[in-house]
């Protein structure tokens, strides 16, 4: 008969290998807001979000962290050469420029009167409307 050795226990929830990796970092910005980098080589560029990447924590911005790709042509029509495009930059190194001064902001959250939820600019309170 066969002795077991190891003691079997319980899974816990979310702590396997596949879920860490799928779990997603908040992020205070989204899609079409306007920010600024305030740290990094492109510190003080303003942009526009493009596309974020909740799994990494990440976010491109236009016309932020350009680097050179290599590009090989895939078809007959298709131009081989260097092309620019912009890299992604992590979350925590850029802002949200508030809708009423212009400036850089934290932001909070806060229930409007009809029960949904609105991003307001930390100095100033003023509603930072999404982008959609």
């Amino acid at each position: 008969m066969r002795v077991l050795t190891h003691k079997k226990t319980a899974k816990k929830r979310n702590r396997t290998r596949h879920g860490i990796n799928a779990e997603r970092v908040k992020m205070h910005v989204s899609k079409g807001d306007t920010v600024r980098v305030m740290r990094g080589d492109d510190k003080g560029k303003e942009g526009k979000v493009l596309s974020i990447y909740p799994k990494t924590g990440r976010v491109l911005v236009e016309g932020i962290n350009i680097v050179k790709k290599h590009r090989k042509a895939r078809t007959a029509d298709d131009q081989s050469g260097i092309i620019e495009a912009p890299a992604p930059v992590h979350s925590s190194n850029l802002m949200l420029l508030d809708a009423k001064t212009g400036e850089p902001t934290r932001t909070k959250a806060r229930i409007d009167t009809d029960g949904t939820k609105e991003r307001v600019g930390a100095r100033t309170g003023e509603p930072i409307p999404r982008v959609r």
